[in-house]
């Protein structure tokens, strides 16, 4: 639906614009968009994910015009996707070809390949770092040295592209629910309105644009008893995911990298076979633009949940799809900051009409 301000008095919008711009610049600071995009990781990745738009200059720019307000950047970054020209689809990836900088499963201590912690927040201390108050431009060097300077010993140096899958070695034994393979071209949400009943292509893409906090919350509202998926994180993997586009069917192009977060959990699951009753796991799955591992975790709880409906809410795939989206929610809940004096007055007119009539009886 997406709202979007009103025409209103052209004096008085200038001034607040004008107002606008001064409580960016009023305290004499400025941020370079190059500082934001080297510096700002986590909010690039969450605006690029939400926005469905992978460039993290541009998603410096909309951090900066929106002074860190994620809705608003998302907001910007959308509009200014619907007016680019969509020139190729990527052929079909493969994350097994992932060039990896973190991978992790909480299923198997020891996976083929190993743990792989990467960078990550999860084993910090929860404390405010006061050093970064007085951090220098020379502290910033010492410590890029210091890391680079790292000599990593032979026998322990993994090789981290066309690492396997920790689901392939649960299918080879038959433990993993096998679908069939849908070659079917998916639609695309950003073309086409979404309609009920959905596909799965549909639901993932709604999925990975959603708002991270709406899907972290629906995640979360599955696990307490909300829904019946409570998955085991088979593999949580960060990296660099190759893109290739392929023209007019001759050989595939490599146009660049993206960085990816892309998890697979695994879900127990009673299915039939030979006309019994049999225990295997299902997949949940979830992958985003950047590093948001709780994003992508959420993600395949409500991808299993949409996939197998019941009388639940995060099962219903109309209620959580449509309450996820950042600038509908945002948009819908803002216009309400608009002039509704028409309808205000009439219902006003019609309380004080029933007032009146009730004094006299």
């Amino acid at each position: 639906m997406g709202y979007v301000a009103v025409t209103g008095g052209k004096e008085a919008i200038e001034a607040s614009l004008q107002h606008l711009t001064y409580e960016r610049v009023k305290h004499g600071e400025w941020i370079d968009v190059k500082t934001i995009k080297a510096t700002m990781r986590g909010f690039l990745d969450q605006v690029m994910s939400e926005s469905s738009l992978y460039s993290e200059s541009l998603a410096a720019v909309a951090m900066k015009q929106s002074e860190g307000n994620v809705e608003e950047a998302v907001f910007l970054l959308r509009a200014h996707r619907s007016t680019l020209p969509r020139l190729y689809y990527s052929t079909v990836t493969d994350p097994r070809d992932m060039l990896v900088i973190r991978r992790i499963s909480a299923s198997f201590k020891d996976i083929p390949g190993g743990q792989i912690l990467g960078p990550s927040q999860d084993y910090l201390h929860r404390l405010i770092d006061f050093s970064l108050i007085t951090e220098t431009e020379q502290d910033v060097r010492q410590k890029k040295a210091e890391f680079e300077s790292i000599e990593v010993p032979e026998e322990s140096s993994l090789p981290l592209e066309k690492l396997p899958k920790v689901m392939d070695y649960l299918r080879k034994e038959g433990l993993i629910h096998d679908l069939p393979i849908n070659d079917e071209q998916p639609d695309d949400v950003t073309k086409e309105s979404l309609t009920f009943p959905s596909n799965r292509s549909e639901r993932l893409q709604i999925l990975t644009r959603g708002q991270t906090g709406a899907v972290v919350s629906f995640g979360y509202a599955g696990l307490r008893g909300y829904g019946s998926s409570h998955p085991n994180v088979g593999e949580v993997r960060v990296g660099y995911q190759p893109i290739h586009i392929q023209i007019d069917d001759e050989d595939e192009y490599y146009i660049g990298s993206i960085k990816l977060t892309e998890v697979e959990s695994f879900i127990p699951a009673n299915v039939s076979e030979n006309g019994k009753e049999v225990l295997e796991f299902d997949i949940g799955y979830g992958a985003c633009f950047g590093q948001n591992e709780t994003k992508a975790i959420a993600m395949s709880i409500l991808d299993h949940a949409l996939e197998n409906p019941e009388n639940t809410p995060i099962h219903d795939e109309e209620f959580v799809l449509l309450h996820i989206d950042t600038v509908e929610s945002t948009g819908f809940i803002s216009h309400l900051k608009l002039p509704h004096y028409v309808t205000f007055q009439s219902k006003l007119e019609q309380i004080r009409k029933i007032k009146r009539e009730g004094a006299r009886k």
